[in-house]
């Protein structure tokens, strides 16, 4: 397959870069190559035919998302708008990463590809938008990815929630972390063999749960974080309420696949997929 990559240098983009190329001809596709927003800029996908076009863009700044909904809509819903009608034009699959924020919260366990989003902030709804766009084409994947965690960092972000920890215990800080809100930790190099299993596969097209199997609380998750690095900071549980936020969050927003056990594909545990990203950090020593 000849596979073209929108956001190349994120990162769940490069653990997609470092895991396709090894079956499959792929075209990497920076935001200065490519801006999904802009219709001019989208006719390079024209010029590389690509038989798979992969959207992972995306402005994921939850909070910003309140103050610029023009930006985020923009982003994360007119640009996949944009990408499914160019893939419709050249007869191209189109793969679109949405996210467990589609969900309010309120179901209390796991969400299925069964479940009818129902966001609550402006990220959330503009990725749900970004979802409804995408299904334009007939030929589409879509993701859910949630709690990414990859060598490369989040671009925008500085880092992810892994390395934030690991920084906050080095400098021997306090650490306060929520211990109410429930989601599923995902290691992009899991997500991104995944992906390229269901295209190799050419699964039935249509929504899939993407993350590591389980769930935890971010509090949980960064007790296991430390336990691995044999760190012992200031670690204290806290209620979502003692840290104001602009946007609303869903307090359990992890997510669980029905559909990929169906074919063989399940990922393996967030501890497992933790643990793997640590040693390939260097946190870790391999035992």
């Amino acid at each position: 397959m000849r596979i073209a990559i929108i956001g190349s240098a994120g990162q769940l983009g490069q653990d997609l870069m470092k895991t396709l190329p090894l079956h499959h001809e792929v075209v990497g596709l920076t935001h200065q190559d490519i801006d999904v927003i802009d219709c001019s800029s989208l006719l390079r996908l024209k010029e590389q035919k690509p038989d798979v076009i992969i959207n992972t863009a995306a402005f994921h700044k939850t909070d910003q998302c309140e103050d610029e909904p023009l930006k985020t809509f923009s982003v994360n819903a007119i640009g996949p708008k944009n990408v499914a009608a160019v893939s419709n034009e050249i007869q191209a699959t189109t793969v679109f990463i949405s996210t467990d924020y589609v969900f309010s919260g309120s179901k209390n366990e796991p969400y299925t590809e069964d479940d009818a989003p129902d966001p609550i902030n402006t990220y959330g709804i503009s990725k749900l938008a970004g979802e409804l766009f995408t299904k334009q084409n007939s030929r589409h994947y879509i993701f859910r990815v949630a709690s990414l965690f990859g060598v490369a960092g989040a671009s925008g972000k500085g880092g992810n929630f892994v390395e934030t920890m690991i920084a906050k215990a080095q400098k021997n800080e306090p650490i306060r972390v929520v211990d109410d809100m429930w989601m599923s930790p995902t290691y992009t190099k899991d997500a991104a063999e995944t992906i390229k299993k269901v295209l190799e596969l050419q699964l039935p097209y249509g929504t899939y749960h993407l993350t590591n199997t389980g769930c935890c609380t971010w509090f949980q998750f960064a007790r296991e974080i430390f336990k691995f690095a044999n760190l012992t900071p200031d670690l204290e549980g806290i209620k979502t309420n003692q840290i104001p936020t602009k946007a609303k969050r869903p307090v359990f927003s992890a997510l669980k696949s029905v559909k990929l056990p169906q074919y063989g594909l399940e990922m393996r545990n967030w501890r497992e997929a933790l643990y793997d990203y640590l040693v390939e950090k260097g946190h870790v020593s391999k035992q």
